[in-house]
């Protein structure tokens, strides 16, 4: 019986990768950062371990207080994971590299493929780093309050997603801005900025359902599973995941059109 070969994958695009994978790992914050993340993941979920309480009937986190630290190693990680794509890709202009990487990767499919790709993958491995770090302190110090189930095992799917979404993100503003501050400064600017302006804004207009399509909201929406039921401005956790895929796809596109149309 002959078993069938499986497909290789082209030597350029294992260079490409292999050459954006090392511009990370060369780096000591880079090679740092998952294992950082993981510790403080495992501090924040022991802290509110320890005094929070279990899911409780018309709370607005369906998972209790006790998962407070687990939110917030999540907004950590997907924060990270942000900033890490858009200093990945604008780097690459802020110290005029990008010719030389061109030179060596002239395919610009190729080269934004590459980019994007590793960007994706380092940000779901440090969303899992912090998710695990919270996971062991949960274990450690909530394990009498924690409801285990299907609905926190969601929470930490929609942080591995919402983590990866943002690493596109800001891996195509970083390519599109060609620069990796200005990316982090929009990104943040939106978030914590423009778009609460907008929440209040279109609830007092009667239109707070119009924000449900906004990329904060979204990401939201996909982490907080079953919880602030009766918010405006969120959509349902499924409708989330979708919402916040197509901003990342939108933000690679923006990025790739940059790339390939524009003079490096």
């Amino acid at each position: 019986m002959i078993l069938p070969t499986l497909p290789t994958v082209p030597v350029e695009v294992t260079r490409a990768a292999t050459a954006e994978l090392r511009k990370i790992t060369a780096v000591r914050s880079g090679r740092l950062l998952p294992p950082i993340l993981a510790v403080v993941g495992f501090f924040l979920a022991a802290a509110f371990a320890v005094g929070g309480s279990g899911p409780q009937q018309d709370e607005a986190l369906a998972t209790g207080t006790v998962t407070i630290g687990l939110y917030l190693a999540i907004a950590v990680a997907v924060g990270a994971a942000a900033i890490c794509g858009a200093v990945g890709a604008g780097d690459e202009y802020r110290y005029r590299s990008i010719g030389i990487t061109a030179l060596f990767t002239p395919d610009r499919d190729l080269l934004f493929g590459a980019k994007v790709g590793v960007a994706a993958a380092y940000s779901l491995v440090v969303a899992a780093c912090a998710e695990v770090g919270a996971l062991i302190g949960l274990l450690a110090f909530g394990r009498g309050s924690v409801e285990f189930g299907w609905r926190l095992t969601g929470v930490f799917g929609g942080g591995l997603l919402a983590a990866v979404c943002w690493g596109v993100i800001g891996a195509g503003l970083g390519l599109l801005l060609r620069s990796p501050n200005l990316a982090v400064v929009a990104m943040a600017g939106w978030l914590f900025i423009l778009e609460p302006l907008v929440w209040l804004i279109t609830k007092g207009a009667g239109i707070a359902g119009v924000a449900v399509l906004l990329p904060g909201s979204a990401t939201i929406g996909t982490v907080a599973v079953g919880s602030f039921s009766d918010s405006p401005w969120l959509p349902p956790n499924a409708a989330s995941a979708v919402v916040l895929v197509i901003w990342a796809v939108l933000a690679g596109a923006g990025g790739w059109w940059y790339l390939r149309s524009h003079d490096i």
